[in-house]
């Protein structure tokens, strides 16, 4: 049963988040990454594409922790769902952000088809594939209505200001003694005094999976290797330059 629910969009510190609720024991963690190592988990988020009744317990089962797309779209149904649960908002500079996640949104394996693909890479494609109408779905979500997944990231200031929106929905939708708007420069304290445990003895895991993501892309495309490298801990002002 989930304790803690990521509101975040990728690319604002979901993976030091995953790295700092699992030490905290409020793991495992689930992320986009679970999806890519995984792909098997993709057909539990099918029912969630069209807004239907969800068995979240189903789709999240053995987590105690959530981040990062897709979760992380679903924040208002899961805190529905996990009313003792803890919201936790992940945020950054949006203009920052929007460099990194339309980066991410360019080079992701949501756009590789299968048959490119090496045989055994090629289940993370087709995972990717059956998700595109969930991830299509938080699109419309972030940047409006009439947003065409063809065309992409929408320029910086119109991307920007979908941020911000987003960012006070979230404090809308929630009391604040339920929800903490963090930035994971800020580290372990404000991190955990919300949650009520104890501060590790050791610094916050601030990592950047921007060049992790693109050596298992490249793997994945060449070698049919799928596995997932965790990313490299980097010093936390370097994280501000493409928080993962």
């Amino acid at each position: 049963m989930l304790k803690v629910i990521g509101a975040g969009l990728p690319r604002t510190g979901t993976t030091s988040m995953k790295a700092a609720l699992e030490r905290l024991g409020l793991g495992p963690c689930h992320h986009m990454f679970e999806i890519l190592t995984n792909p098997a988990q993709a057909e539990r988020w099918l029912p969630a594409a069209d807004g239907g009744p969800v068995d979240w317990d189903r789709v999240l089962d053995g987590y105690a922790s959530a981040q990062d797309w897709p979760s992380s779209g679903f924040w208002r149904e899961l805190a529905d769902a996990y009313p003792e649960a803890k919201v936790v908002l992940t945020v950054r500079d949006p203009r920052r952000w929007h460099a990194s996640f339309s980066n991410l949104m360019t080079n992701g394996p949501a756009l590789t088809a299968a048959e490119d693909l090496p045989e055994a890479a090629r289940p993370v494609a087709e995972a990717m594939q059956q998700m595109r109408p969930i991830l299509d779905r938080h699109g419309r979500d972030l940047f409006g209505p009439d947003w065409d997944p063809e065309s992409g990231v929408p320029d910086e200031d119109t991307a920007a200001a979908a941020f911000e929106r987003y960012v006070e929905t979230v404090r809308a939708g929630l009391p604040a003694d339920r929800l903490l708007v963090f930035d994971v420069r800020e580290g372990w304290d404000p991190l955990c005094a919300f949650l009520g445990v104890e501060a590790p003895d050791e610094p916050f895991p601030h990592l950047n999976d921007g060049d992790a993501l693109q050596q298992m892309f490249g793997r994945l495309m060449t070698e049919g290797n799928v596995s997932v490298p965790f990313p490299t801990p980097v010093a936390a002002g370097d994280g501000e330059a493409a928080p993962a």
